[in-house]
C-alpha cells in the first residue's frame, strides 16, 4: 500500500510538471528564442518520464525478518522434470520470484517483531515443460490437472526476541489449481504456484478464527 501511494505522488507530480511546462511552452513559442525553449521543454519532459519509469521500475525490497533458503537445485523435482538449461523461466528467475512472494506476504500477515525462516526441501511447480525443438521456437508450458504444483518445506517461526514459538514440516500442494480462478496477473507463469503459498501462509500464520 505504501509502494502505491508513494507511486501515485510521483505521478501526480509528474504530471504536474508536464501541465506547466507546457503551458509556459505556449505562451513562448512565439518568443525570438523559441528554438531554445523547445530544447528546454523537451529535456524537461525527458527528465520528467525518466522520474517516472525510475519510481515504477525501482524494485521493492523483500523484508529482511523473512527468510527463505532452497535446497540445492539438482535435488530439485522441478529441476529434475525440467531442465534447467532449456527455456522458461530459470531456477534462478522462478526461486527468486516465490522466495520475493513468501516474504512479501508473511511480513503482512505476521504480528511485528516476529521472524520466520523457511527452507524449501522441494517443489514442483505447475504445468510441466514441453520442449520445442524447431529453430526459433520456445518452450512451452503444458498445464494440466495431473500436473499441479507442490512444495514441501520446513519452517521456524521465531519471536522478536529470537526464541522458537513453533516449528515444523509442512507438504503444500493444489490438485485443484485449474478449477479455481486466480486473483492474481493472469500472465504471471508463477500465478498458480504464488496463490498456493499465499493460502498456506495465510492458514499457517494467520488469524485464527473462533
Amino acid at each position: 500500500m505504501r509502494d502505491e501511494i508513494a507511486r501515485q505522488r510521483v505521478l501526480y507530480d509528474v504530471q504536474s510538471r508536464l501541465i506547466t511546462m507546457t503551458e509556459a511552452f505556449r505562451v513562448k513559442r512565439f518568443l525570438p528564442d523559441n528554438r531554445f525553449v523547445r530544447a528546454v521543454s523537451v529535456a524537461a519532459l525527458i527528465a520528467a518520464a525518466a522520474v517516472a519509469a525510475s519510481a515504477f521500475a525501482a524494485p521493492t525490497e523483500p523484508p529482511a525478518r523473512i527468510q527463505v533458503t532452497w535446497a540445492p537445485i539438482d535435488q530439485l523435482s522441478e529441476t529434475d522434470n525440467n531442465p534447467p538449461n532449456r527455456g522458461w523461466l530459470r531456477p534462478d528467475q522462478w526461486m527468486r520470484s516465490l522466495g520475493d512472494r513468501m516474504r512479501k506476504t508473511a511480513d503482512r500477515i505476521l504480528p511485528p517483531g516476529q521472524q520466520l525462516q523457511i527452507h524449501v526441501d522441494d517443489i514442483s511447480l505447475a504445468g510441466r515443460l514441453q520442449p520445442i525443438y524447431r529453430p526459433g521456437q520456445q518452450d512451452m508450458r503444458v498445464m494440466k490437472e495431473s500436473y499441479w504444483p507442490w512444495m514441501n518445506l520446513h519452517f521456524v517461526l521465531l519471536a522478536a526476541d529470537g526464541t522458537t514459538i513453533r516449528e515444523g514440516e509442512a507438504k503444500l500442494s493444489d490438485g485443484s489449481y485449474l478449477r479455481r480462478a486466480v486473483a492474481s496477473d493472469p500472465n504471471d507463469p508463477l500465478r498458480y504456484d504464488k496463490r498456493m503459498v499465499d493460502e498456506w501462509l495465510r492458514t499457517e500464520f494467520g488469524p485464527k478464527s473462533s
